[in-house]
């Protein structure tokens, strides 16, 4: 039973941060990459503190603390350097690299969690990070494989500190809650966001925008929090590498959001690389 509800919630994490990402991608334009960072967590936080008033009494323990604190800066740090990556670099070329996040996390599960993949369930992982790739390569495939892009230093590191993410999450759903674990690095990246915006002078003029943007911001910070909150569920049983395997096709639901949504305009290896993730997802869950 404990398996099944894990691998729905994977397949809940993955939806919900495809459609995350379609308004992220549509607030950041509105209001800012701080600002969509500052009002997604202060939602995600202020959303989850009724369920985890519960689970308080987890950090008078030292060793939570420590862990939930660690777990913090690593999310704040990885998404600032995800959107610098994303604002240096074109996204084609830094989507693909930020993949390295999956084999990170698989990497972390066989170290400190002694998970174990059969062959079939390798085969799969690396048709997801296939079809990834293929969907991130945008519309010039040739171009993307000969081009040195600015931002990709930036990406790998930020690749790497998602794994660590993913892999503190993991660690901490197991340890205390899901929920406490998710809403502790909403509540650092809300406070080191708008201290951020407060130094820069841009608090009264992102508060103006947000306001005018609330409806875009809400869904924004709904779908992101859900989509944590059913990643930390689904690693409570399941396999860390397998969870991360599915919750990070989420590219292919932002793809179809893209083309049904924006009318975005996508070439064949981009459909074939949706395809290819969705049925190796999939796979994926009947096989673990």
């Amino acid at each position: 039973m404990y398996l099944e509800i894990g691998i729905i919630a994977a397949f809940g994490a993955m939806l919900c941060w495809g459609v995350g990402d379609f308004f992220i991608q549509r607030t950041t334009r509105k209001i800012g990459d701080i600002g969509a960072i500052a009002f997604m967590s202060l939602i995600g936080a202020l959303g989850l503190l009724p369920f985890v008033l519960g689970d308080i009494h987890f950090l008078f323990q030292l060793n939570n603390l420590a862990l939930l604190l660690l777990l913090s800066l690593a999310a704040v740090v990885a998404a600032l350097l995800n959107f610098e990556a994303l604002k240096r670099g074109k996204l084609s070329v830094v989507d693909v690299v930020l993949q390295a996040e999956l084999p990170v996390t698989v990497f972390l599960g066989f170290l400190f969690f002694s998970e174990t993949l059969s062959a079939m369930q390798a085969i799969f992982i690396g048709l997801i990070v296939l079809g990834v790739a293929l969907i991130a390569a945008g519309t010039d495939l040739r171009r993307f494989m000969k081009n040195s892009e600015k931002g990709i230093v930036l990406a790998f590191i930020a690749a790497i500190a998602m794994g660590f993410v993913n892999f503190l999450t993991a660690a901490g759903s197991r340890q205390m809650s899901p929920v406490l674990i998710i809403w502790a690095p909403w509540l650092v990246a809300a406070v080191v966001a708008f201290a951020f915006l407060l130094k820069t002078d841009g608090a009264s003029k992102t508060v103006k925008k947000a306001l005018k943007y609330r409806k875009l911001l809400i869904a924004m910070g709904i779908f992101e929090t859900a989509a944590w909150l059913l990643f930390a569920v689904a690693v409570l049983e399941n396999p860390l590498s397998i969870t991360v395997a599915i919750s990070q096709s989420y590219p292919a639901i932002a793809l179809m959001f893209g083309v049904l949504v924006n009318r975005e305009k996508i070439v064949r290896h981009q459909y074939l690389g949706a395809a290819i993730v969705l049925i190796s997802s999939f796979m994926l869950g009947i096989i673990v």
